[in-house]
């Protein structure tokens, strides 16, 4: 609840105004505005001739009103702000008036080094946030200053140690057939003071026991001291990569540890002292805080015009607007008409509210031209007193028939849960804009405005429902080619607040409106409004919260079903979801709440209060979608935004991954920049010297690939094909640029790249990809294998970051029921717009490159051909048989994931295996049911891959026939998956706002949720599938076939990324 100070309104706030080492004592009433309090100053300060420029105290921006609260300085930083509502120390004087401490401060300019530090910043950014931020009170502005709040609470309660030596771990537990391994001692190679020795020990111990071990040992720099004072120095970190194994956990949580058991590797630790980590200082803020309830809502009580003098007015409360809201049309005007336009247009005038459109309506039609006015009001059937925060004025030009005559159509509030239709009797929609009716200061929009517009791409118009773009309040910056609406709407005296409630004469006592559905299993869930009152408070809400339990899974329902248009009823549920517990809710359902259909500021808190009980290792399974969740927050500053800052700033996991999907968010999404630049501005300001030196390093790199990228396409365009000497002419290019000395690769912080090596080249396929390898990191151990990537310019690599992040939540699932499918989901990030870059895969090739390498283009007839290739690869019987179980394994999991995902086009130069059996698939451009055809026939006619030589790996022609292992392990994987489907899908369902082409549509979803046989039985679902392996394993055959077809036609020319590798 927003604190409120309550004061009688004849009570005299009296503020002491510290000024030049002088000290003032001013009266004023406690409905004095901000400004009002400066304008007294002002005659104060001139009276007393006391400043040389007694005007600039009337500037905000030359001085600044400043209290002290908690030993912090906070700025009051909304000059229309009512005194009484500032949270500051207010205490009474002697006679008995309430009073405040308040310094007047003169604005210091930025010093050259904040200047430097601020364009440092703009460059990790992408966006340069001075140049945009023109308006203190603008919204880009007011988040600035507020997100120096949650950073300052997050830096406070930092631990450094913490912070710079964070393990990778997981809690889920190990697979079964690896559990036989927590039987048998793990032997550690240990590297510390230029020596090495091995430590067997048991992987229940934990990195504190080994170094116990190591103390104990008596080693000249542990002499005289105590285990404790020596340990506190020291930390164990692993060779060769940016991981460190300590904290109160099991050897065998660590990810490393695990990943060092499963491939039969040595473990390498080195004891590094904690002296000498990086620096994670953040420099001091520059700017003063800003009290959280900064802003103009206050209660309606407060604010009402009832029973005030017009002298004593300073705002008017929104729930005092009786009118309906309109809109004046005054026109629109563009520079130059683009080609194939239509003749005739309307402009269709929305009030938008999440995705739904409460009311519509439209202008007469009219012929185009550069400029069209109409002058006319647009009148909605929605009193002004009854819009929610966080609704849109939208505005759409459509293309029209030839009837001029006026079109009017609005949507009932009552029934307003759809988007509006633009294919049935509107026409195309050619632009749109969007403006925030209620802004992030509770005021209500008046006057006059002209918004520039966004042109609408030429698509299916159905992706309108879910794009956020289309949703977004930013305005196309380029001013002067852009069609430009104008339009006014109603203007006050007064500003106009939304409040924040209604202040309420005793304790605060459950609604009596609300009653829920006697059945909790009903996907249903009723709502009505009485006029009865309830039985007490505490019994109302005793009932409430037995209920709310059983109710949790269908909150999202019922909250569907609330008339968000009833101020009584927004206040009924508010009351609510303030007796919700978060831990009530599933993850899945919290995640649900934050989608673009729910839109209250309560629903969403209660969705972020249930993701704060998360760990990093689930937060990063979500983070992605997180991200994408911003574009639908109201505004730039939400309890959302605030966690992902805070839990980015108190884990490098969390932070490094967040940098990324905002940054390509920021260069790809011009909808959003200004909001994901904010919020990653607020991340940066706390992450440490250590992160943004990583960070700049990270930056520099993409910078020189990009340019390089577009040099090499200028060389060998999109469909010509390479000459002999790409690679040298790539090596060459590369010699022209320089490269930080190491960096951590940006699909994975753990892996550090070195010196860039001369074996790259550009690949052959369409884009012309860059093949990269750079050294390992050096350390004391053996070194490793270099650090390969592939850099890609041109394509969206944001549909396969799903794609994987999806396989890697469906890897975590299996693997809580201790199932270990031996999935590979390799790096991917985007990390701009249409450039990205890719891990190289190493001891891998593609099922087409053995196939050539064995007969040819008839190898993708030959079922043997696998096989002899994995058999040739392992030495012994022992690693064959290991070799041919993970083959079971991950071949059974990519059928059940390329299933429910509905991956499209597999052929055999995008399936993948390793010399360990490992299988693997590549490369998503087709998801969801979204397959391939040719001339007009559908090429894939078997819902997964599963080739007679895939089943002649499992011995199909043998008596150790494995085929049905691998269907029982099918079905526990699918059934697994189908008990979180409600998860699977409200992730996809998230990352519907990113407009990825085969993620747009309410189709797309329903694919999902038809694999997943959501609407079945456990048995019908079980049987589903069986049905599904059948159907494979019985038209494998057209499978081999259309992989005949793709040797045949790329036989001279591979379009895998991974066709360096040979076979």
């Amino acid at each position: 609840m927003r604190k409120t100070l309550k004061r009688s309104s004849k009570e005299m706030v009296l503020p002491d105004i510290a000024l030049y080492n002088q000290t003032f004592v001013i009266q004023t009433k406690p409905y004095c505005t901000v400004h009002q309090l400066r304008l007294q100053l002002f005659m104060l300060a001139q009276d007393t001739n006391k400043l040389p420029d007694p005007f600039g105290l009337l500037d905000p921006e030359k001085y600044s009103l400043l209290y002290t609260k908690d030993d912090d300085q906070y700025e009051i930083y909304d000059d229309f702000q009512v005194l009484q509502t500032l949270d500051a120390p207010w205490f009474q004087d002697a006679e008995g008036h309430q009073a405040v401490w308040i310094t007047a401060l003169p604005k210091q300019g930025n010093s050259e080094d904040m200047a430097d530090y601020q364009h440092f910043l703009n460059e990790l950014i992408g966006y340069d946030l001075d140049c945009a931020a023109v308006n203190r009170l603008s919204e880009l502005c007011f988040a600035r200053r507020m997100f120096a709040t949650p950073r300052k609470e997050e830096l406070k309660k930092r631990d450094p140690v913490v912070y710079a030596t964070e393990p990778w771990t997981t809690s889920v537990p190990i697979p079964k057939d690896q559990q036989d391994q927590l039987k048998h001692k793990l032997t550690i190679i240990i590297y510390y003071e230029n020596m090495s020795f091995p430590i067997k020990t048991n992987l229940r111990n934990t990195p504190n026991d080994l170094l116990k071990y190591i103390w104990k040992s008596a080693s000249p720099t542990t002499v005289g001291k105590s285990f404790i004072e020596w340990s506190d120095e020291q930390v164990f970190k692993v060779c060769g990569r940016e991981e460190y194994v300590c904290g109160d956990f099991q050897l065998s949580d660590f990810l490393w540890v695990r990943h060092c058991l499963k491939n039969m590797m040595e473990l390498h630790l080195s004891l590094v002292s904690m002296a000498s980590l990086s620096d994670d200082a953040v420099r001091q803020e520059y700017w003063p805080l800003v009290d959280s309830l900064t802003g103009l809502s206050s209660s309606h009580e407060e604010i009402s015009i009832d029973g005030k003098e017009m002298e004593e007015m300073v705002m008017i409360s929104l729930w005092d607007c009786e009118r309906n809201f309109r809109v004046k049309l005054i026109g629109f005007d563009i520079p130059e008409l683009p080609s194939n336009m239509p003749q005739v247009v309307h402009v269709e005038a929305m009030i938008i509210y999440g995705s739904r459109v409460l009311s519509s309506v439209c202008s007469l039609s009219k012929g185009l031209e550069k400029e069209v006015l109409w002058n006319t009001w647009l009148e909605f059937d929605i009193p002004l007193k009854n819009i929610p925060r966080g609704a849109k004025l939208g505005f759409t030009i459509n293309s029209s028939s030839m009837d001029t005559t006026p079109i009017k159509e609005t949507k009932s509030p009552s029934l307003g849960c759809k988007v509006p239709d633009f294919q049935k009797g509107k026409g195309r929609v050619l632009y749109f804009v969007n403006l925030q009716l209620i802004d992030h200061r509770a005021l209500l929009s008046q006057g006059s405005y002209t918004l520039h517009m966004w042109s609408f791409p030429e698509q299916e118009e159905e992706a309108f429902t879910y794009e956020a773009d289309k949703l977004s309040t930013a305005t196309n910056p380029d001013v002067v080619k852009s069609m430009a609406i104008t339009f006014m709407l109603d203007q006050y005296s007064f500003p106009v607040v939304l409040p924040h409630s209604r202040m309420s004469t005793g304790a605060m006592t459950p609604p009596s409106a609300v009653s829920l559905s006697s059945d909790p299993r009903s996907s249903q869930t009723e709502m009505s409004y009485q006029s009865s009152p309830t039985s007490s408070s505490e019994h109302s809400l005793k009932s409430f919260r037995e209920k709310s339990v059983l109710y949790a899974s269908n909150l999202p329902q019922f909250l569907c079903k609330v008339d968000w248009l009833k101020p009584s009823a927004v206040q009924d549920i508010h009351w609510l979801l303030d007796h919700c517990v978060p831990q009530d809710l599933e993850l899945a359902v919290a995640l649900e709440l934050l989608s673009v259909n729910y839109t209250d500021e309560k629903v969403r808190k209660l969705a972020v209060q249930r993701l704060e009980m998360i760990s990093n290792e689930e937060l990063l399974r979500y983070l992605l979608q997180l991200v994408q969740t911003l574009k639908v927050e109201p505004y730039h500053d939400s309890c959302l935004a605030r966690f992902l800052i805070q839990r980015a700033l108190r884990s490098k996991h969390v932070g490094h991954f967040f940098f990324w999907f905002l940054r390509s968010e920021v260069g790809g999404c011009p909808f959003f920049q200004q909001r994901m630049a904010v919020i990653l501005e607020a991340y940066l300001l706390g992450c440490g010297e250590a992160m943004l030196t990583s960070f700049q390093r990270q930056v520099q790199v993409i910078k020189v690939l990009h340019d390089v990228a577009i040099r090499v396409k200028i060389l060998y365009p999109e469909k010509s094909a390479l000459s002999p000497l790409a690679a040298q002419k790539l090596q060459d290019i590369l010699q022209e640029y320089s490269f930080p000395p190491d960096f951590q690769v940006p699909f994975d912080p753990r892996i550090k790249a070195g010196s860039i090596l001369v074996k790259c080249k550009v690949m052959a396929s369409k884009k012309k990809p860059l093949w990269l390898e750079f050294s390992c990191m050096d350390s004391e151990a053996p070194a490793g294998p270099p650090v390969g990537i592939i850099f890609k310019h041109g394509d969206d690599l944001r549909q396969d970051m799903l794609i994987i992040q999806t396989l890697m939540v469906m890897d975590s699932i299996w693997k809580e029921n201790s199932m270990d499918l031996n999935l590979v989901p390799y790096g991917c990030i985007s990390t701009g717009f249409q450039i990205g870059v890719i891990e190289i895969v190493r001891d891998a090739v593609t099922i087409a490159a053995i196939q050539r390498s064995h007969a040819g283009t008839a190898g993708a007839f030959n079922n043997n051909a696998l096989f002899d290739w994995l058999k040739g690869r392992c030495s012994i019987q022992e690693k064959l048989y290991q070799a041919l179980e993970k083959f079971v394994s991950s071949c059974a999991g990519y059928c059940v994931a390329t299933y429910v995902l509905g991956i499209g086009d597999r052929h055999n130069d995008n399936i993948m295996i390793t010399n360990q059996g490992n299988l693997f698939h590549i490369d998503f451009g087709h998801i969801l049911g979204n397959t391939k055809s040719f001339l007009g026939v559908n090429r894939e006619r078997v819902p997964f891959v599963l080739t007679p030589d895939f089943l002649y790996v499992m011995g199909k022609q043998s008596l150790l026939y494995t085929f049905p292992i691998l269907q029982d392990i099918c079905i526990q994987a699918y059934m697994s998956l189908r008990s979180q489907s409600r998860l699977l899908v409200t992730l996809f369902s998230l990352m519907l706002l990113t407009g990825i082409p085969e993620l747009s549509t309410a189709g797309d979803m329903r694919y999902l949720r038809n694999a997943l046989q959501q609407e079945h039985s456990q048995e019908e679902a079980h049987q589903h599938f069986l049905q599904q392996i059948a159907m494979c394993e019985d038209k494998g055959w057209t499978v081999q076939a259309n992989w005949w077809i793709h040797l045949v036609a790329g036989i001279n020319t591979s379009t895998n990324m991974w066709e360096k590798t040979s076979a």
